[in-house]
């Protein structure tokens, strides 16, 4: 009986793995827009509403520890714990409907779409302005 169910779990281990695939929950590097450079660490979770939400949990390049960029309250705060997005809903094969915050630019923006791609291994985060939108990529933290 032992035996049996600990093949059944050694057999679940990457089903399971299989499906973490397909959330964007985990930690993602966030990447400079010109230079392709990681600046930050930033972890996606499932908020206490149940939506998709993300914060920054490490500034791995020195220029994007503190909100220089920022105004009003967030001015020249550390942006490690900061919300980068927040209130992500499921929509067509990703989330989106949530709003979002990039602390280089010191700019909110209405977040469109994050979806997974490249087998889940890159995030694209679709935001925009008015009716600009741009998109980054993210890559997952393994």
């Amino acid at each position: 009986m032992r035996t049996t169910l600990t093949a059944l779990l050694l057999l679940a281990l990457p089903l399971a793995a299989g499906a973490a695939d397909n959330s964007p929950v985990g930690r993602w590097k966030t990447l400079d827009d010109e230079t392709g450079k990681v600046m930050t660490i930033a972890e996606v979770y499932q908020a206490q509403n149940g939506k998709l939400a993300a914060k920054i949990v490490e500034a791995v390049d020195p220029a994007a520890a503190t909100c220089t960029k920022c105004d009003g309250a967030k001015k020249g705060k550390p942006t490690v714990g900061m919300p980068i997005l927040w209130n992500l809903s499921p929509i067509d094969g990703g989330w989106g409907g949530g709003e979002g915050y990039k602390p280089s630019a010191g700019m909110s923006f209405k977040a469109k779409s994050v979806k997974l791609v490249d087998g889940g291994n890159k995030l694209e985060v679709t935001g925009c302005k008015l009716f600009i939108c741009k998109t980054a990529t993210w890559v997952r933290v393994h």
